[in-house]
């Protein structure tokens, strides 16, 4: 870890207290007074899935803070076990009140849920922007359980990174298989002779309960939930969908994009739910533009 930060020493890291004294890390990228991003993964990610976006990001001129979710990565696991999406949500607004400068705030999946409650209910984060990364108002239930499974699919963990190697690969057929198995360790940590996620095991229950509630009640609550969000928040706000992901197939996109206001919406050929991760490339090269707009309008 020290040589890592002295090869690139233009990434300091930050930390941030959060409710129940839980201690997020961060990365960060680019001059101290651009303005500012904030990039937030997905559920069962790190901040490591931003680290290539992070550098292109700043090297466009933004201040680019990754933080790593609370129970997730190098961040502080909740002391209770407690991980309701109203505590990712807050833990958003601490941020953007600690960095100041409104920032965009450009989520994946929970990071973007997080995100847009943060922005659109009281007390409403001052944010100047959303990027949602495949996530909607309401994910498909089948792709939302796919990504449940996996997650709980090995709680023993794994005997070796090519072990998860091909467990990742039987679950992202679309992705090619990595040959340097390095960058999987952002993701896992080691418990003995194992390798296990890098994030809170107590996660998983409160992670459905939050993105696939049971019943179909339940899903429309927070279906209208998050729509009521995302017209409140009256900050530009771009979708942007993986064109093969199953969470966000093309008929839920659209209904959000009907129900939103003002909403922009890109797809990222090739790409499924985790679409940086799929064509990091790609990706940047699609919410530039948007990011462009917003810089240039303030």
């Amino acid at each position: 870890m020290t040589a890592r930060r002295a090869a690139n020493p233009a990434s300091p890291r930050r930390r941030f207290t959060v409710s129940g004294g839980v201690v997020l890390a961060a990365e960060v990228w680019g001059a101290p007074d651009a303005p500012p991003l904030v990039l937030l993964h997905g559920g069962g990610q790190t901040r490591g899935a931003w680290g290539t976006a992070g550098r292109r990001l700043a090297a466009r001129g933004w201040r680019v803070v990754a933080a790593d979710l609370r129970g997730h990565g190098q961040s502080g696991w909740s002391p209770d076990g407690s991980y309701d999406i109203d505590l990712f949500a807050d833990d958003v607004r601490v941020l953007v009140a600690a960095l100041g400068g409104r920032p965009v705030l450009v989520g994946a999946s929970l990071g973007g849920l997080s995100s847009l409650l943060a922005a659109g209910e009281a007390p409403r984060a001052a944010v100047r922007a959303l990027v949602l990364v495949d996530v909607a108002h309401r994910p498909d239930p089948a792709g939302a359980r796919r990504i449940l499974d996996f997650m709980a699919a090995r709680p023993d963990g794994f005997s070796s990174l090519d072990e998860v190697a091909d467990a990742v690969a039987a679950y992202l057929p679309h992705r090619p298989r990595p040959e340097a198995l390095d960058g999987l360790r952002r993701n896992l940590r080691r418990e003995g002779a194992r390798w296990v996620w890098h994030w809170d095991p107590r996660l998983l229950k409160r992670l459905a309960d939050s993105i696939h509630p049971a019943g179909a009640a339940a899903r429309h609550q927070a279906a209208a939930r998050h729509l009521a969000a995302a017209r409140a928040a009256d900050v530009p706000i771009l979708l942007v969908r993986g064109a093969i992901s199953d969470v966000v197939p093309e008929a839920i996109a659209a209904e959000f994009c009907v129900s939103v206001p003002c909403v922009h919406r890109v797809e990222v050929a090739g790409a499924g739910h985790m679409v940086a991760g799929d064509r990091n490339e790609h990706f940047i090269e699609a919410i530039l533009p948007f990011l462009t707009r917003i810089r240039e309008s303030t």
